[in-house]
């Protein structure tokens, strides 16, 4: 009985340190999956802008070929007006020499 009680007396450090071991685990683990569920939250956060990236990069295009279209459309009727106005002098200047 001696023998067994030296024993467990010789144990119990190891035992100690076991537990204390186990302990600072669950704490790890613990902060490893409140860590790892932050990380998920950064990934559908940058996801998220990465989607809006896309978006705002797809409006910029549309808003250049709107940009365009009217830039095209302008120089068309200031052409026209041009063309117009000459035409307009050109018959007030007859209807003068008549």
């Amino acid at each position: 009985m001696a023998a067994s009680n030296d024993l467990q007396e010789a144990l119990k450090p190891f035992y100690q340190r076991a537990s204390e071991a186990e302990e600072r685990l669950a704490r790890l683990e613990a902060a490893f999956s409140t860590r790892k569920a932050g990380d998920t939250g950064n990934e559908e956060l940058l996801n998220k802008v990465a989607q809006l990236q896309r978006m705002l990069e797809d409006e910029k295009e549309k808003a250049l070929k709107e940009a365009q279209k009217a830039s095209e459309e302008n120089a068309k009727l200031r052409y026209r007006i041009t063309h117009l106005t000459r035409a307009l002098q050109k018959a007030d200047s007859d209807l003068a020499s008549k």
